[in-house]
């Protein structure tokens, strides 16, 4: 992986080593040279051996190469020409930096955060106190005929070992006051977060491989994207649907409706928040980005879209809501491309009910940690995030997969990263769409969750970077929401990975099974 401008002089006195092959002539700059800090790990695995007459990073940069050379080659006087005597590098050697970004547009996110949540008898938020109007719950059954019994409650952080239906979704509150989704203004509410948990009137968990009913202090991993954090409040909403229908695309997706009916009486009163003077209050703007002279680069979403419960909803009219969206699998599940503010913003409302370990939830895609890191990288560009649906017929797949390669074509980008959630049926597009990319000559990076009980059971030449994300001891669905979901740990490593594979640099290859050891030796590269 090449070095910034800061870190060629940081490491001024390192030796210099190749990150890449470069040509005869070639004018050596920080962007050509290997980050001295992985230099233990290259020599220790033997594809890095450094001589006594190694150059500096000092003195090569502004020289000039004297014949074509193959990465992970230590620079001595014999490969360069025009090189100064010292190992002190003048400020004016440096190459120039690339042109700076330019901002497309912005979206700035106000916080407010929530100390108190009570039901009673009219919605309300003041000074940190939300108050979500009880007769909610009962207008909430007109959301869909096949909602027959809503509830509503407060979980505090204290008082989570109470028993719950399986969780369907966790919802971030938020709402637009200024724009449309992906820019302007939205407020958000901090420190507290919505769940939906749902059955039929059977009794029957509305899910579909494994359920995560139980102690909630026993079935969430808190802390991750997707979860809520270990001091969030929750308001528990959960809905019992018409029976025999829990399997039916219109049996969850009612209950959302629901939810989202009761969430959007909250929205109203936090559009009401005030501007200023209110404590508590933070604001964060993002932008949406084109950086000229750095790699292009898109991250891939796959997302279900079998049928049943197995889908999304696309750019609804709130922020992670629900009215207003467009279901995955009406549009084909053809690739779709969102800004990564429109990402950000809730341009995703999850339907899925995979497994909950690896479930991503719509705080999830709030929060998407591979997002922001790929966004604020200055060392890349992010063009944009393209979700593609993962269809339940083969033939369907092998299309949507094809569009992927070829809309990625069209973007004209230098890498890419795919990831999924869940295992099993998706993982057949996922080895596609990868295909697909790397057949364009595109670098390309995988992430999902295998291990031991998703093991891929499909292949191809080009995928020879892959993430693992699974977190479970046994390496097994532990119906634990969120256990195995990708966290910023994940995306650290799955972002190296992709700049070492741009860089020409060779990936060993992967064990046939899971191992526990390469993740963690990985993973220190990139603390």
């Amino acid at each position: 992986m090449s070095i910034s401008l800061k870190a060629a002089n940081t490491h001024r006195n390192a030796p210099a080593v190749l990150c890449c092959r470069a040509p005869k002539g070639a004018v050596i700059g920080a962007v050509h040279l290997e980050d001295p800090s992985v230099f233990p790990e290259l020599e220790g695995s033997g594809l890095l051996s450094i001589p006594a007459g190694a150059l500096t990073i000092g003195q090569v940069l502004g020289a000039t190469l004297k014949e074509t050379t193959d990465a992970l080659t230590p620079l001595t006087a014999a490969l360069v020409e025009d090189f100064p005597g010292s190992a002190a590098c003048s400020a004016a050697r440096l190459e120039p930096a690339a042109p700076p970004g330019r901002v497309v547009r912005t979206l700035t996110h106000r916080s407010y955060h929530v100390s108190q949540v009570a039901i009673a008898g009219a919605t309300s938020f003041e000074d940190g106190q939300l108050t979500v109007r009880e007769s909610l719950r009962r207008e909430s059954l007109k959301a869909d005929p096949l909602v027959k019994k809503v509830e509503m409650d407060v979980i505090t952080p204290d008082g989570r070992h109470v028993f719950s239906n399986t969780i369907m979704d966790v919802i971030p509150v938020a709402t637009k006051v200024e724009g449309k989704l992906g820019e302007g203004v939205t407020h958000v509410m901090d420190g507290v977060v919505f769940i939906l948990t749902g059955v039929d009137e059977d009794g029957i968990q509305l899910h579909e491989f494994g359920a995560s009913e139980g102690y909630l202090d026993e079935k969430i991993c808190f802390g991750r994207p997707g979860c809520p954090d270990p001091g969030d409040l929750m308001v528990r909403v959960n809905v019992v649907i018409q029976a025999g229908t829990g399997m039916e695309r219109r049996g969850p997706y009612a209950a959302h409706k629901a939810c989202d009916a009761i969430m959007q009486d909250v929205r109203e009163a936090l559009k009401r928040a005030p501007t200023s003077g209110c404590m508590g209050v933070k604001t964060c703007t993002y932008g949406d980005m084109k950086k000229p002279g750095r790699p292009r680069v898109v991250l891939v979403k796959e997302i279900m879209g079998q049928g049943a419960m197995h889908e999304k909803l696309l750019l609804p009219a709130e922020p992670a809501g629900v009215e207003g969206g467009r279901r995955n699998i009406d549009v084909g599940n053809v690739p779709v491309v969102l800004s990564p503010n429109e990402v950000r913003d809730g341009g995703i409302h999850a339907l899925t009910c995979v497994g909950p370990a690896t479930k991503e939830s719509t705080r999830h895609y709030f929060r998407e940690p591979l997002l922001r890191l790929m966004a604020e990288d200055e060392e890349i560009g992010l063009v944009g995030v393209v979700f593609i649906g993962s269809p339940q017929v083969n033939d369907e797949k092998s299309f949507v997969s094809a569009r992927l390669g070829a809309l990625v074509e069209a973007l004209d980008v230098d890498g890419a990263i795919v990831t999924t959630e869940g295992f099993g049926n998706n993982h057949i597009d996922f080895a596609e769409s990868i295909e697909q990319i790397g057949a364009r000559g595109v670098s390309v990076v995988g992430v999902s969750f295998s291990a031991c009980q998703g093991q891929l059971v499909v292949g191809n030449r080009t995928m020879d970077a892959m993430i693992e994300l699974n977190k479970n001891p046994e390496g097994r669905e532990s119906e634990i929401l969120g256990e195995s979901t990708l966290c910023l740990e994940d995306a650290r490593r799955a972002l190296l990975m992709l700049k070492t594979k741009m860089a020409g640099i060779p990936i060993e290859p992967a064990n046939r099974r899971w191992t526990q050891s390469v993740i963690d030796a990985n993973q220190r590269l990139v603390r």
